[in-house]
């Protein structure tokens, strides 16, 4: 198998990010790529760069106007006085159909969820390589390639069309979903992620040739806290083409198997030519969000299970942070595909 990964993502390199109102470092840091990039050479996979493909992957899913936004906004927020050196909303809208601002503070809020997706003058660049990545990694499985890994970050599934959140700017399974899609009638994402994959949903919500599924900790009490909810199917022509699956706080590897097996038979009776994997580490017991309890062998199970469908895949790193076991489960996730 290849992986695909672009040295320019670790330009990106937030100081912080606010949690439950404090301060605390940004876990979402450049060393994580290191240990997955350390990873999956120790497997022997073959290590190619992406291509420069410009914006068209990302135009594909993201509107004009946020791209522009994050393309400018950190030299604008920089000619305030007294900003800080990150762009960090302070303001959000209660609702998002009306006015669009002109200041650089209002359309911060405009486009960023939350306060856990600072923009540095680097993040534009590393953000688009990390779309470009999950692009290139899906330009191989179009090319024939069984299964491709995407080693994308920053990570992308909390990245609406217009909006970032959750150290998420640019979505980058629904950049290889949209990119499988000049092949393929109907493809599938699969995230497997800790936290619900809620910009994920919000770009495929309305349409039937992509389906979404999520597994995820249950976001009644946990992150991202509106989405993911098993009642949301998904609307329009898109109604019966979401599917979440939210587990109980510290579920291990049994129960998340058990919802597994639910998301892969839906995902057959989809019948998609491919498959996108939002494989999330920070599903294991010992990561530092410590939501689910999967075990390093647990994401070999995982593996082998979605492995039994049969379809070509582009695995698109999302979350896992730094823990001892990093690298050891993303072998175990690679080594069982």
């Amino acid at each position: 198998m290849k992986f695909v990964f672009s040295e320019s993502q670790k330009s990106h390199d937030p100081r912080f990010f606010l949690s439950s109102g404090a301060q605390r470092p940004n876990p979402e840091v450049p060393r994580r790529a290191d240990i997955l990039r350390r990873a999956a050479l120790d497997l022997g996979l073959e290590e190619v760069a992406p291509a420069e493909a410009g914006l068209a992957p990302v135009a594909a899913v993201h509107t004009p106007e946020y791209i522009h936004f994050l393309r400018h906004i950190h030299a604008r927020w920089q000619r305030i006085e007294g900003a800080s050196e990150e762009v960090i909303p302070n303001i959000h809208p209660d609702r998002r159909g009306g006015a669009y601002p002109a200041s650089a503070v209002g359309q911060a809020g405009y486009h960023m969820a939350d306060t856990s997706c600072p923009i540095s003058a680097q993040t534009f660049d590393a953000a688009l390589a990390s779309a470009h990545t999950a692009f290139h990694a899906a330009g191989l499985v179009l090319g024939g390639e069984r299964a491709a890994y995407a080693l994308c970050r920053p990570p992308g599934h909390h990245a609406f069309a217009d909006l970032a959140g959750g150290f998420c700017y640019f979505n980058n399974a629904g950049v290889a979903a949209q990119a499988l899609r000049s092949r393929h009638d109907r493809v599938a994402i699969l995230d497997v992620d800790l936290h619900h994959g809620n910009g994920t949903q919000g770009l495929f919500y309305r349409r039937r040739d992509v389906f979404t599924v999520s597994i995820h900790a249950d976001p009644v009490r946990f992150y991202p806290f509106f989405w993911g909810h098993a009642d949301e199917r998904g609307e329009g022509e898109g109604l019966g083409c979401n599917l979440n699956l939210p587990l109980p706080r510290k579920t291990g590897d049994d129960g998340f198997m058990a919802a597994l097996e639910q998301a892969l038979a839906r995902i057959d009776a989809f019948a998609p030519g491919a498959l996108v994997i939002a494989l999330g580490l920070d599903a294991f017991e010992g990561d530092p969000f410590g939501g689910l309890s999967v075990t390093t062998p647990g994401f070999a199970r995982m593996a082998g299970g979605i492995a039994q469908l049969g379809l070509p895949a582009v695995i698109v790193q999302e979350g896992g942070y730094v823990c001892d076991e990093l690298g050891a489960n993303l072998a175990s996730f690679l080594g069982a595909v």
